[in-house]
């Protein structure tokens, strides 16, 4: 008696398909995102401003020379007038270490100035100088608070270091906007900031 044989076992050879993640139809969508991610994070926080400078050096605002000829040519001239300080204090750091002057000046002109002396700062993405009503306050509690209340934009920082020069409008009431920060206006945070008090 001859044993029944079994019929021969046959391995089907599967096609495998590709993962899922790596079919055309998924991978082209996820590549455009990414791509889109990193622009738009790229544009956002702009991160090669962290290891790069920007210097300014304005010289003190000095009011112009008299444009005629003085009558008498042996005369000694009259010396010319310096800006008055009206308000000064030193810069606190907020999110990043901030250090340097800020001076509020009156021109002979009658115009005011604010004025960064020695200014040293990080650089970042949006950086304006703003005047404001709220208080300085040193810690994180006082990161986010100056556009709480009244602000003066006097517009995009210069340079992160160095002395530079700001106009302060005429409308400006400096009894209330008594402080100055430097202000990232893509992030709402204060990079640093100066309490402004009279001079006497």
């Amino acid at each position: 008696m001859s044993g029944e044989q079994s019929p021969p076992t046959q391995t089907a050879t599967a096609e495998r398909s590709p993962r899922w993640w790596r079919k055309p139809a998924v991978l082209v969508p996820l590549v455009v995102l990414l791509v889109i991610v990193l622009a738009v994070g790229a544009w956002l926080f702009q991160p090669w401003k962290l290891f790069t400078d920007e210097v300014v050096d304005e010289a003190l605002p000095l009011p112009a020379a008299a444009s005629s000829a003085p009558t008498n040519p042996n005369a000694t001239p009259e010396p010319m007038p310096e800006p008055q300080v009206l308000a000064k204090g030193r810069f606190i750091s907020h999110e990043h270490e901030t250090t340097g002057r800020a001076e509020v000046l009156q021109l002979p002109d009658g115009n005011r100035v604010l004025r960064f002396e020695d200014l040293q700062t990080s650089n970042g993405p949006d950086l304006k100088v703003w005047l404001a009503a709220a208080p300085v306050i040193p810690g994180t509690d006082g990161w986010f608070v100056f556009d709480d209340d009244e602000f003066e934009d006097l517009g995009p920082l210069k340079g992160n270091i160095g002395n530079q020069n700001y106009r302060i409008p005429e409308s400006v009431d400096l009894k209330q906007l008594s402080s100055v920060s430097i202000w990232c206006d893509r992030f709402s945070v204060s990079f640093g900031a100066a309490e402004l008090k009279p001079v006497a």
